[in-house]
This record gives structure tokens, C-alpha cells and sequence, in this order.
């Protein structure tokens, strides 16, 4: 789905940004831009209460950033839709229990600031997501969920068709996950991928660029981009 939010081998290594062309940041939303897993674990705990379901928060956690749907496929669990709508009217109930991660949003807008076009990629459905990235005021340009066309991560689909929503070629974007699933998107989507460390999951082989906080991703930008003044 597109949707504009108001203001706010080896794998391939970042490109430096050039003088020439828009270039893109992608990034995850869950364990990238706010720690929802108190959202999360809340919304699993009604799960098991409405449903009967016995399996603990753990296993429906290391399958993050799959589509609710393949989640609860690959956990056997039965009536699948029952268990998406109270999963999600939880979630919603308890949204205000999740907190973005420190240093986030200002470093999102230094990227503003230095011409790059923001965009998420997420395995949210849009009516959860979208309020949560409404909080962060930030200025996305286009967000991905699995209510759009094409197949979920880990499918490339939602990261080129991002890309397509902001006229940007692969090789002059950023993917910032912190899912095996986010990071297989992006090879196959043949986008520089950024593994957010702070997050829930751990990399994969071949090992990618990993940064341990929001602040880090500067890193991305060359300093002449930086703006002056900023505290970030």
C-alpha cells in the first residue's frame, strides 16, 4: 500500500552518496523505528487467552518481519483470521506501549535534510502501522505494507515497488532491517542492506554492514551533508 504520512558473495556495500540522482532510505518499522514488542507480547498474551493458543511469545517472535498470516502458518496454528483480528485489535488497544528508539527520529530528518527520500518497508498491516508512524512526524514518502500489491518479505516485491513510488534505482538505496527476512529481501531485491543492531533478530551470512544505533546510520551520509548545527 502507498500511503504518505504527514511531516514528521558479499553483500553490496552502501554506495557514497553522488551529486547526481535522489537516493532512498528504507527501513523496517518493528525493532527499526519503535520497539513495539511490549505492543507485541500484549497482543500475543490476548491471543492466548481468546484462542487457547499454548505456544509462548518466543515462538511467535523469532518469525518477526514475516506477514501475520505466513506467521501463523508456520505455526500451525488453526482459524488464522480469528486469531489476526483480536491480534490486531490488541495491538491497536495498546499501541501507546510502544516507544521509539532514542536518536531516531533526528537522525531521520538529517537524511531529510540531505535530500534522501524516506520510505518503510514492513510486514504490518497498514492499520497498525500507520498510526505508529504517525507519531514519529517524519515525512515518509511512501510505506510498504502487506495490504499492496506484489508478495511479502522475504520477496523483494515491497522494497522495488518502494522504490518505484519514489523513482529511485536499487543501488542508490539503503534497507535498514534487524530480520534475517529484511536482510534476504534486500539481496534479492539487490538493495545495500544495513543491519539495524539495536533490533530483535541477528544477522546472516554473508555477514552485512551492522550499525548499534539510530545516530550510526550518519555514517551513510557524507559530512558535507551534515547540517549545520544539528545535534544528531
Amino acid at each position: 500500500m502507498i500511503m504518505t504520512v504527514p511531516a514528521c558473495g558479499s553483500p553490496p556495500a552502501p554506495a557514497a552518496p553522488s551529486d547526481h540522482g535522489s537516493r532512498a532510505l528504507l527501513l523496517d518499522l518493528d525493532g527499526v523505528l519503535l520497539d513495539t514488542r511490549p505492543v507485541m507480547r500484549r497482543a500475543w498474551q490476548r491471543v492466548q487467552e481468546v484462542h487457547g493458543v499454548a505456544l509462548p511469545f518466543r515462538d511467535y517472535e523469532r518469525h518477526l518481519g514475516r506477514e501475520f498470516g505466513d506467521i501463523m502458518e508456520r505455526l500451525g496454528v488453526t482459524d488464522a483470521e480469528a486469531v489476526r483480528r483480536t491480534y490486531e485489535a490488541e495491538s491497536v488497544a495498546t499501541a501507546h506501549l510502544a516507544e521509539e528508539f532514542a536518536g531516531i527520529v533526528e537522525t531521520l530528518h538529517a537524511f531529510v535534510a540531505a535530500d534522501w527520500r524516506l520510505g518503510v518497508v514492513t510486514s504490518k498491516h497498514v492499520d497498525r502501522a500507520a498510526p505508529l508512524l504517525a507519531r514519529l512526524g517524519c515525512p515518509f514518502a511512501t510505506i510498504r505494507t502487506p495490504a499492496g500489491a506484489g508478495r511479502t518479505k522475504p520477496a523483494p516485491d515491497p522494497l522495488l515497488l518502494a522504490l518505484v513510488d519514489l523513482g529511485v534505482d536499487p543501488a542508490s538505496a539503503v534497507y535498514v532491517g534487524d530480520m534475517a527476512v529484511d536482510q534476504e529481501s534486500a539481496a534479492r531485491a539487490g538493495v545495500p542492506y544495513v543491519h539495524a543492531g539495536w533490533g530483535y533478530g541477528q544477522p546472516t551470512a554473508p555477514a552485512p554492514k551492522t550499525v548499534s544505533s539510530p545516530r550510526e546510520l550518519l555514517s551513510l551520509l557524507p559530512a558535507k551533508q551534515l547540517v549545520e548545527g544539528s545535534t544528531v
